[in-house]
């Protein structure tokens, strides 16, 4: 066999979707949060530099928060996975002939004969046995491994990524027409990320984009009238 084949590696793209999808979502939520809250100060204020100063608070606040939530539920995941393979690891010192017994019944239900089924469970439990039952009783792989860290940075940054375009805009373009273009911006590339999404999960692409526009449009007019009540008022 040559080595071009002995090396050979098929990457493929469903290992990338769940990342895919939360990066799409933390930078919707950036830009549709950032936007909102530019074109209501905006809509409020004359002067660019409170909306600058609003729109670059709500970008780290944004992102500081979503890494902190991503951080919390992505830690008690590891937990409950380290806590899982404690036991199992326990189990396989307490009862190997039994954990070999179910991981031969695992192999059953997939599908192979029973005989197959149980040379296949002694020679994984041999090579690794704790790997075998992550894998094939808890579900455990390297591409679904909790990442705390990781999965922290990962949604500060998608969130930052996409709200750091109406913060842009914003300081773009004159106060007066803040609201507009920031809408138009914002609305144009919730679209583009919507879209996205939907089709790396693999759902109705129209369907999607036209329900995170529908949604942006309205939290951003909203947003502005809120803004041009409370700035008449002051």
């Amino acid at each position: 066999m040559s080595s071009r084949h002995s090396r050979h590696y098929e990457g493929h793209a469903i290992t990338k979707v769940a990342w895919l999808r939360a990066a799409v979502l933390g930078a919707n939520d950036g830009i549709l949060s950032t936007a909102s809250l530019i074109v209501g100060v905006a809509s409020a204020a004359s002067d660019a530099r409170q909306v600058l100063i609003a729109g670059a608070a709500g970008l780290l606040a944004g992102a500081l928060s979503m890494a902190a939530g991503e951080y919390v539920s992505v830690s008690s995941q590891a937990d409950l996975e380290k806590a899982d393979l404690a036991r199992e690891r326990r189990e396989l010192h307490e009862d190997p002939e039994g954990e070999l017994h179910e991981l031969t019944h695992i192999y059953v239900r997939r599908g192979l004969d029973h005989g197959l089924a149980g040379e296949v469970a002694r020679q994984l439990t041999d090579h690794d046995a704790l790997g075998a039952h992550a894998r094939d009783e808890l579900g455990m792989s390297k591409a679904t491994q909790a990442r705390p860290v990781q999965a922290a940075v990962a949604s500060a940054a998608s969130f930052a990524s996409g709200a750091i375009v109406p913060l842009v805009v914003a300081w773009l373009v004159p106060v007066a027409r803040i609201p507009m273009a920031v809408v138009v911006i914002s609305v144009a590339l919730l679209g583009i990320l919507g879209g996205m999404g939907a089709r790396a999960g693999g759902a109705p692409v129209t369907r999607a984009v036209a329900r995170v526009v529908l949604l942006g449009v309205a939290a951003m007019l909203l947003t502005i009238g809120l803004g041009r009540l409370f700035g008449a008022a002051v």
